[in-house]
């Protein structure tokens, strides 16, 4: 790097300028370089997981993000997502992931389920909704499965929920439950009956909020006799 801004020096630059120049620019690039790392660790503890694109809006180069990695200063989890080495490991990390890879996801199906504490069936991969024309995440790890949202039900329903350090866009209870029944034939009966029984014996939906939710989904017709039918039995 010295040598190349050396390089671009004006021609009337002689070798004792340039000796002279050398240790000046060093050392202007290595306060910049510390500058960034201490804007890099400031990010980090403020946001938790950090995109490599976030870094580059705050003024953070990948090189400066890549000798950190190298010093043992941030951790990568994934490609362009990195973390403190020290943060605390939270049991659904790979759904904090998943939303710092995917901006516009939301967690949603099983995997908000799941996270809701209102199923014992862990998915193996994280469950995210995106807009019908948005573009799809390739994200290699954590491994992430989507389900397209027209723009109204995809703004529906959001609850956001700290994990691991990280705000992360979840679908909450009624909307999820409603969701099940709408993606029935894609993850099945079993547990889309399952969240529903769930969420109103644990009362973390009234049968008002659900059925709310699945009259916006177009599947109250559906959902209506499992609802009359666990509610009859409360």
């Amino acid at each position: 790097m010295i040598d190349q801004v050396i390089a671009a020096l004006p021609k009337w630059y002689n070798s004792s300028d340039v000796s002279y120049v050398r240790p000046r620019i060093h050392n202007m690039l290595s306060h910049d370089t510390s500058t960034q790392r201490s804007q890099a660790l400031a990010l980090l503890k403020r946001r938790g997981m950090t995109r490599l694109a976030e870094f580059g809006e705050a003024g953070i180069t990948a090189t400066t993000v890549s000798r950190m990695e190298q010093a043992g200063e941030v951790v990568r989890l994934a490609r362009g997502l990195y973390q403190l080495p020290d943060a605390a490991l939270d049991p659904q990390q790979s759904l904090a992931e998943a939303a710092r890879l995917v901006p516009k996801g939301v967690i949603c199906l099983a995997s908000a389920l799941a996270f809701h504490g209102l199923t014992d069936q862990m998915p193996p991969k994280v469950w995210i909704a995106i807009g019908r024309k948005d573009w799809r995440p390739r994200v290699s790890y954590p491994p992430i499965r989507v389900a397209r949202f027209s723009d109204e039900l995809l703004r529906r329903g959001i609850e956001r929920k700290k994990i691991a350090g990280t705000a992360v866009p979840v679908f909450g209870v009624a909307k999820t439950v409603a969701d099940l029944f709408r993606y029935r034939r894609t993850v099945g009966d079993a547990i889309a009956i399952e969240g529903l029984r769930q969420a109103l014996r644990r009362r973390k939906a009234t049968p008002a909020e659900i059925a709310r939710e699945a009259e916006a989904s177009g599947v109250w017709a559906t959902m209506e006799p499992y609802v009359m039918a666990l509610t009859s039995d409360a």
